[in-house]
């Protein structure tokens, strides 16, 4: 029995086996395929846009900073002019920014020196060491120019000078400094002296007695060795000569002195404080020469003839641009109209020559296709811009051994009306020069 038991249970065993083989299998669940996700390409950088940095040292504080302000402006103008897309015939105007640089821009620097040498000085460092400038534009005063061109020198930057007129800034053997304008060795000579001799030509005054009246600075000091040098060459006896200190509280003594001396003829180089000070004294004391000429700086400034109101009329400057001459060059009428949409005022003199600078150092720049300072250096060396393509009576090329600009000069403006007309050369003149100068009662 139990031997039968046994037999059953195999078979059930076997049996069940045999069941369980031949069931069908359960379905897997169905695993998900795998998908790679593609790792985006790392994006290549953008290249970024080039911009030029150009410091501008300007006095933007203290008794010149009416003066700088309008510097700064006139660069200011001319970065805009570059940097943006103007139908004027100046270099540069057209399109924006550099081409040569990928149409790079021109960021503008400023520094203010406070018509203080050491400051300027110190600022030009600064803006070499540290702001990494490629070039440095300014400053006005001689005094700083002298400083601060030194600097520049020192480093290897190039220093373009648009307005400080000491000739001895040239005279250096610098490889560094260029200066657009005219230095005063070029005008004393060219607009001064010659001018005189056209005058007493012309209205036959017979002009013989002159009076110098300088400030103490270098720009006053290189004027005044000029006109000591050539007024003996043009038949001028001097008969007075004056040199005074800046800011002067009082001059009086000074007025008094040149009064009693009478010269036929007056040249006087002060800024504007002083400017205001010594024609109010003029009038207290009644007295004027019969050919007044004053040497830009101070006369120019608007700040003059604000204060001095028409007292300020019948003055003579040498002068780098007049709104008159338009008629000649259209092109100065759309530059001045652009100045006062920006600024509320006229263009003037000052604007002019900072602006001019500052046109100059681009071109040179784009020439160069580079930062580079030696590159922008030999560019500068290798600048002809003709003056049809500058808002001023002349154009740029510079000496290599001096860094002068041998294309430089000044026309004569005379105050008329309380504007600066352009009297002379008198084949440019928008007016006829009143000489002599109406005494104070004949006004």
């Amino acid at each position: 029995m139990k031997g039968k038991a046994s037999t059953i249970l195999v078979v059930s065993v076997v049996l069940g086996l045999l069941v369980a083989s031949c069931a069908p299998a359960p379905t897997p669940t169905p695993v998900p395929p795998v998908v790679s996700t593609p790792v985006p390409p790392t994006p290549t950088p953008l290249p970024k846009p080039v911009v030029v940095k150009v410091g501008a040292l300007y006095p933007l504080s203290g008794a010149g900073a009416a003066t700088g302000i309008s510097c700064r402006d006139g660069v200011a103008l001319a970065v805009e002019i570059i940097n943006g897309d103007y139908d004027f015939d100046l270099p540069l105007a057209r399109g924006k920014g550099l081409p040569n640089l990928g149409n790079a821009q021109i960021e503008l620097l400023f520094a203010d020196h406070a018509a203080d040498p050491n400051i300027g000085k110190e600022e030009a460092e600064r803006l070499i060491t540290r702001e990494k400038v490629a070039a440095l534009i300014g400053p006005y005063y001689s005094s700083v120019a002298d400083t601060a061109s030194t600097v520049a020198e020192r480093y290897g930057i190039p220093f373009v000078c648009p307005d400080a007129i000491a000739y001895s800034l040239g005279e250096r053997g610098y490889k560094w400094f260029f200066r657009t304008c005219a230095n005063n060795k070029v005008y004393v000579k060219k607009a001064y002296m010659d001018m005189l001799k056209d005058v007493n030509e012309k209205y036959g005054l017979n002009l013989k007695t002159m009076g110098l009246l300088n400030e103490e600075t270098l720009a006053g000091k290189m004027e005044r060795d000029l006109e000591r040098q050539l007024a003996p060459e043009y038949g001028f006896e001097i008969v007075v000569d004056i040199t005074y200190p800046e800011k002067a509280p009082d001059v009086a003594a000074e007025v008094a002195k040149i009064r009693a001396a009478n010269p036929d003829v007056l040249i006087q180089l002060s800024y504007v404080s002083d400017a205001i000070l010594f024609h109010k004294q003029y009038r207290e004391q009644d007295w004027l020469p019969k050919v007044f000429i004053v040497s830009d700086a101070g006369h120019s400034d608007p700040a003059f003839l604000e204060a001095v109101g028409a007292d300020g009329n019948f003055l003579l400057s040498r002068v780098a641009w007049a709104a008159d001459l338009a008629k000649v060059k259209p092109m100065i009428a759309q530059v001045n109209e652009l100045f006062k949409s920006r600024f509320g005022r006229e263009f003037d003199e000052r604007n002019a020559r900072s602006f001019t600078g500052m046109i100059v150092l681009a071109d040179a720049i784009n020439r160069a296709g580079s930062t580079e300072p030696e590159a922008i250096r030999k560019a500068l060396l290798e600048t002809d811009i003709p003056e049809k393509q500058l808002i001023t009576p002349w154009g740029v090329k510079f000496d290599p051994a001096t860094g002068e600009n041998i294309l430089a000069t000044d026309v004569m403006a005379e105050t008329l009306d309380g504007k600066w007309l352009t009297v002379w050369p008198f084949e440019l003149a928008a007016a006829k020069m009143v000489v002599p100068v109406p005494s104070w009662k004949a006004r």
